[in-house]
């Protein structure tokens, strides 16, 4: 009974669920490159996964309305804020970069440093505006080197050493903390991993279903930031919420589904990593410090997967204790069926 409540509550606060549910609220892409005393700020934005209202006007500023467009370079221009210890860098007017096409929006900023940067601190407050579930992933480059953070309401400031060895223990966990959100704020790869284990059987044959997945995706997760395997975001999506369904579905009608559920897990665990992936991919990160933001991520999911596990695992032991079980699964699956096949629909035909 508690394991169905949980599961009832969570869907009905959790409201409609995004076509891409699983990024975990939005995400903005920054380029930084620092050249001498001028660094040039770029912020990517993508207005179908903001609020309406900010979505609205970031597709008034691209279509032309200055005004619109002013308001936006100012507040960058006021919530990202550049310097070393001892100065501030000013930033300079700003412009929306027409030159991009596509839905996405991107603005830069021009940063003018008092003397030739050595060592950058970077504070980015826009979350203000976007919301306390954005997050953006910054990409920073000084002469040939690159380095990547990712900047969430908890974590808004980092400093980099344009001279010298660079931190890089604070890059990765940066990455870490986002692969946790990422995961815990995916509604589509939690309802997968409630699903298989709601008959998942057994503590061996939920420890071999969790161990499948995990695996499966770190593959599929390396070799589509790699550029190595990349498959169309809209046949990613649309599988992922396939495999809820079906999981859904096998729960309702294979009962005895349980001796190859960790095969299931693994397949679809595949697809469910190349989707893990996009948030990386669309940064473009370089080989160089690659490496590392990927095993952060990856340990970020990873930890991200153990939390919901650790919370709904004993909330299914309790369940199979009790003489419901059998009819609180069925009335489970039944309900992350029908989400399933609704994000299936919106991904295949809406998106």
């Amino acid at each position: 009974m508690l394991a169905l409540a949980a599961i009832g509550l969570w869907l009905g606060t959790a409201g409609p669920l995004p076509a891409q549910a699983h990024t975990g609220g939005s995400t903005g892409y920054a380029a930084i490159q620092i050249s001498g005393k001028t660094v040039r700020y770029s912020l990517t934005l993508s207005p179908s996964f903001l609020p309406v209202g900010i979505a609205f006007e970031l597709r008034l500023a691209q279509v032309g309305h200055q005004a619109t467009r002013d308001r936006w370079v100012e507040q960058i221009r006021e919530k990202v804020k550049l310097g070393d210890p001892a100065a501030t860098c000013a930033p300079g007017p700003g412009f929306l970069d027409s030159s991009r096409t596509g839905e996405n929006v991107t603005f830069v900023v021009d940063y003018i440093c008092a003397e030739p940067v050595t060592r950058l601190v970077i504070r980015d407050d826009l979350f203000d505006t976007l919301g306390p579930d954005h997050h953006t992933l910054a990409k920073i480059e000084f002469g040939s080197t690159t380095r990547q953070f990712a900047f969430t309401p908890e974590a808004r400031e980092t400093t980099v050493e344009v001279r010298g060895e660079a931190r890089a223990a604070q890059w990765s966990g940066s990455f870490f903390v986002l692969g946790i959100e990422h995961i815990l704020t995916g509604y589509d790869h939690l309802l997968f991993l409630v699903a298989l284990l709601l008959r998942g059987g057994g503590l061996g044959s939920i420890l071999k279903i969790i161990t499948a997945f995990t695996v499966a995706h770190s593959i599929t997760l390396a070799l589509a930031v790699l550029n190595v395997v990349v498959l169309p975001d809209r046949l990613v999506e649309s599988v992922i919420a396939l495999s809820i369904a079906f999981v859904a579905a096998e729960n309702l009608f294979l009962p005895a589904a349980v001796s190859h559920r960790w095969v299931v897990s693994f397949l679809f665990g595949l697809v469910h990593g190349f989707g893990f992936s996009g948030i990386l991919r669309e940064l473009g990160l370089p080989r160089q410090g690659l490496l590392l933001s990927l095993l952060g991520f990856n340990l970020g999911v990873e930890a991200g997967q153990a939390i919901a596990v650790a919370v709904f695992l004993p909330l299914l032991i309790l369940l199979r204790r009790t003489r419901w079980e059998r009819r609180l699964v069925a009335t489970a699956s039944v309900a992350i069926l029908a989400v399933g096949l609704v994000i299936f629909v919106e991904r295949v035909f809406l998106v």
